[in-house]
């Protein structure tokens, strides 16, 4: 899609809809309004209160060379953050979709304390994630109305902005086409697929092991979770040289669990059908290191991505095995439908003894974070107090909200063996989430490591007038900004 800044004022931009951000209680731009002969104070206070995602379509009549014009509600100034203005704007971006725009306008909204950058970044976002479709295969297409060309009017300083919110809803986006893609078109190796090809296009050095290459690198993990499946797993490396490949790295790892069954440990019928979306967290590190490369970051970056399916079979792992996997540690199993962590040990510990500095990996974990934060915010688990903390502003300042749970040393009781150095699940379904966070911890050695438990906030049940039901891409806008925060540090 076609994103452009441009300097033009309100009264001769000529878009099919020109959309004019409005916080409670602020009027229409003077122009805008005296060129509709005052039609803006007519309805802005009465059928328009600007409240968040209001929206009232308003026919130009000719009077000016935008077609239509959408005012579109903020809420309160003192509330408007860079989340709740990318959400505005997607919903504005959809509803003049509706209304048969193929080109829109933005204005920067007045009376917000955000500078002008920052506005351009996230109504840019915002729209580009209301107007993605989802990809189908459906036998039929039907033509849809689309939005060829978003601009916003603003100065250099939101050309820059609409350039990174550009960048980074398209990584947002490439994550859930990923995530919503179904598992019979997505297997490992056709997720290495994708993800080699995106490396290739972005300059970024990537390796792809297959089954014999898993058992030379010692991914004992991986391969029990494989074990039942008849699709060979793949263990994807990819690097980001922005520093040169000197170092230091951060590492990015991803679940990539291409549909999960439960395994032996099989899940109910009615849900299991989502599970293609259970690679999430290995969507969004694709979706990231295609935004890292597009902006340049100057950092060095690593991203590891273990995949298989889980599926039950004669030959599949079972309840009581132990299995050891890179690190070293051995491993009880008490579900085989606790298969993530598994996957993901094997990764983290790859990018630890590849000596990457600090590493976050983010993964559907456990459907214990739905109970505890339910669909708002993802979890962080983490072994490093300040390392979380730099992980939780990052999710912050890109609009992306998590919350840090513990990691006192007793909650390591939880996953405590008899037989094994852990299990992989909890002994009386305590603290799941913490549980499930902190076996990934035993794997990194002393690397600071933060987990993002994405679980109930991945998938979105039922469409709304932000955006489609399916996956969110939830994770990549957070390990992009850490990524940054992580090249500022080096200087």
């Amino acid at each position: 899609m076609k994103v452009e800044v441009t300097s033009q004022a309100l009264t001769e931009v000529a878009v099919d809809v020109l959309i004019l951000p409005l916080t409670e209680g602020a009027p229409a731009p003077t122009d805008v309004n005296e060129a509709l002969g005052g039609l803006c104070a007519q309805v802005v206070g009465a059928d328009f209160k600007g409240e968040m995602g209001q929206t009232t379509l308003l026919y130009t009549g000719g009077r000016l060379p935008a077609r239509k014009v959408l005012l579109l509600g903020l809420g309160k100034a003192e509330k408007v953050t860079n989340r709740s203005l990318r959400r505005a704007a997607g919903i504005g971006a959809r509803a003049a979709r509706k209304s048969g725009a193929r080109s829109i306008a933005f204005a920067l909204p007045g009376a917000v304390e955000m500078d002008e950058a920052a506005a351009a970044r996230f109504i840019t976002e915002g729209a580009l994630h209301g107007l993605f479709r989802l990809p189908d295969w459906k036998s039929e297409k039907k033509p849809r109305p689309e939005v060829e060309a978003v601009h916003i009017l603003g100065g250099e300083r939101a050309r820059e902005g609409a350039e990174h919110g550009r960048i980074v809803a398209e990584g947002v986006n490439l994550a859930r086409a990923l995530a919503w893609t179904p598992g019979n078109h997505l297997t490992a190796a056709k997720l290495a697929e994708r993800a080699a090809e995106m490396c290739r296009e972005n300059g970024i050095e990537v390796e792809v092991y297959d089954k014999k290459g898993c058992e030379e690198l010692g991914l004992g993990l991986l391969l029990a979770v494989n074990q039942g499946s008849r699709e060979e797993p793949r263990f994807i490396v990819m690097r980001y040289k922005g520093n040169g490949g000197q170092g230091p790295w951060l590492g990015l790892v991803g679940k990539g669990l291409t549909f999960d069954s439960g395994g032996i440990s099989i899940k109910p019928t009615e849900g299991m059908w989502n599970m293609k979306m259970d690679m999430g967290g290995a969507a969004a590190v694709i979706g990231a290191m295609q935004a890292i490369a597009r902006l340049k970051v100057k950092a060095d970056v690593m991203a590891v991505i273990p995949s298989t399916d889980n599926m039950p079979d004669g030959g599949s792992y079972k309840p009581g095995d132990v299995v050891s996997g890179l690190s070293g540690k051995t491993v009880e199993i008490r579900s085989t439908d606790a298969e993530g962590r598994l996957i993901l040990a094997d990764g983290l510990a790859y990018a630890a003894k590849q000596g990457c500095r600090k590493i976050i990996t983010a993964s559907t974990l456990t459907g214990a974070c739905n109970i505890a934060l339910g669909p708002i915010r993802y979890a962080l688990v983490a072994n490093d107090d300040a390392w979380e903390e730099e992980v939780y502003r990052a999710g912050e300042a890109a609009g992306e909200r998590g919350w840090k749970l513990p990691h006192d040393e007793e909650y390591y009781d939880l996953i405590k063996s008899s037989v094994a150095d852990m299990i992989n699940g909890t002994k009386n379904r305590a603290a799941g989430t913490v549980a499930g966070g902190l076996f990934l911890m035993k794997h990194v050695g002393d690397t600071p490591c933060v987990h993002l438990d994405i679980a109930a906030v991945a998938w979105k049940s039922g469409s709304d007038e932000y955006e489609d039901e399916g996956a969110t891409g939830v994770g990549t806008r957070t390990f992009v900004e850490a990524a940054r925060r992580f090249a500022e540090g080096l200087r």
